[in-house]
């Protein structure tokens, strides 16, 4: 009699597809509304015709309160309407989300290999220089070959600017910080001493300013507002950086070095020539970010001229993205929205007399309570409640503990 062959548990299991941790997501969604209440109790105490009316709080605090939400709802609804109130702002936030999350995506590429470049500053003003020149020295070149070149030259620099840094901490063991530092200030220097030279200096000024990048090297844009084709590159990238990660060989074994590189040698990989590749696609997308910058219509028609002060903080900015959209490319999109959101809605809550650094430390506190999800557990206790009676199916479903 012949025995019937096993059956193939494993082969009949059902595939699950990835749960969705909805407690990180809690927790980010309180750290934005802690971040926000108490933006609101800092324009209370920063405004002098509220706080005047909180010398007789016990007499009549009717008036207290009322002046208090008064300035909160003006305040945070110009903000809103600044970035969401109709096409003009939300395309104008679309427009300034999109070097933050070309940069943010590169950040997160470099912390999901265990590296922490802060050098996306100096990468994306290598990118913007770089971007700006062949944008404004080759003439007479279609719009299809002169941009793809200028985003093309924008791009090899600040992966060659992110590749050194690589380089030097795989050959050497340079640490990745310091060296990013150093970096940043080399380019911002590197810049500035550009801009005195008759190669970058417009022709008929004396100040260090180049000239207007040519029209066919711009990105195009819908027409009345400041949405550019920058924006729709910035959503490819981060396609792009999901395919990488998630679907190919080289994802693998950064995810794998961030983990744990002893582990990763041990398997055969090499660590050494992952963290230079890791270093310079990072780069390559910081350089993005600048090409962004300065090929893209943020005010008028044409791009502003490059200056020393051209790419701003995006390359800081990029750092506080990447940890709000905790390194994944689709997080990224969403945080580079939010921060792009207030920065477009800032310049109208300005006009209420709120100081527009507000939005900075919103920003800063967005940040602060995103990166610490113990504190924003330890300040709402009923969500650490919530992730205990998380824990316990979890416990029970893998038969207890070992």
């Amino acid at each position: 009699m012949t025995e019937s062959p096993t059956p193939d548990r494993t082969a009949r299991r059902p595939v699950r597809l990835a749960r969705v941790d909805w407690s990180e997501i809690t927790v980010t969604v309180f750290a934005l509304l802690l971040a926000f209440v108490i933006g609101a109790v800092l324009m209370v105490i920063a405004d002098t015709e509220v706080q005047q009316k909180f010398t007789y709080f016990f007499a009549r605090p009717g008036d207290a309160l009322t002046a208090s939400f008064d300035k909160i709802s003006t305040s945070y609804g110009a903000l809103f309407r600044g970035a969401f109130g109709g096409i003009g702002p939300i395309t104008n936030t679309m427009a300034q989300s999109a070097p933050l999350i070309c940069a943010g995506l590169g950040v997160g590429l470099a912390f999901r290999a265990g590296l922490f470049n802060i050098g996306g500053q100096g990468q994306a003003i290598m990118g913007a220089m770089f971007g700006a020149l062949v944008g404004f020295k080759l003439t007479g070149l279609p719009l299809v070959v002169h941009l793809p070149l200028a985003i093309l030259a924008g791009v090899v620099a600040g992966g060659i600017w992110g590749g050194f840094v690589g380089f030097l901490k795989a050959r050497t063991g340079a640490h990745e910080v310091i060296v990013t530092i150093m970096m940043n200030y080399i380019a911002g220097g590197l810049l500035s001493f550009a801009l005195t030279q008759a190669l970058f200096r417009r022709p008929d000024r004396a100040d260090p300013i180049a000239p207007v990048v040519a029209w066919n090297a711009t990105f195009p844009r819908i027409a009345g507002t400041q949405l550019h084709l920058g924006f729709l590159l910035a959503l490819v990238a981060a396609f792009v950086v999901w395919l990488v990660i998630e679907r190919t060989s080289l994802g693998f074994r950064i995810r794998a070095v961030g983990s744990n590189p002893s582990a990763s040698a041990t398997a055969g990989m090499s660590v050494a020539n992952t963290t230079m590749v890791t270093m310079a696609l990072s780069g390559a997308l910081a350089g993005l970010a600048g090409v962004q910058v300065a090929l893209g219509p943020m005010s008028g028609a044409t791009p502003t001229p490059l200056t020393a002060g051209l790419v701003g903080t995006i390359g800081f900015d990029a750092i506080t993205v990447a940890l709000l959209g905790r390194s994944r490319p689709l997080g990224t999109v969403f945080a580079g929205l939010l921060f792009g959101a207030l920065h477009a809605g800032g310049l109208v809550m300005q006009g209420t007399g709120t100081p527009k650094e507000l939005t900075t430390v919103l920003q800063a506190l967005v940040v602060m309570f995103v990166a610490t999800p113990m504190l924003v557990r330890t300040l709402l206790p009923f969500l650490r409640a919530r992730r205990a009676r998380r824990a316990v199916p979890a416990v029970a479903s893998s038969g207890g503990l070992a």
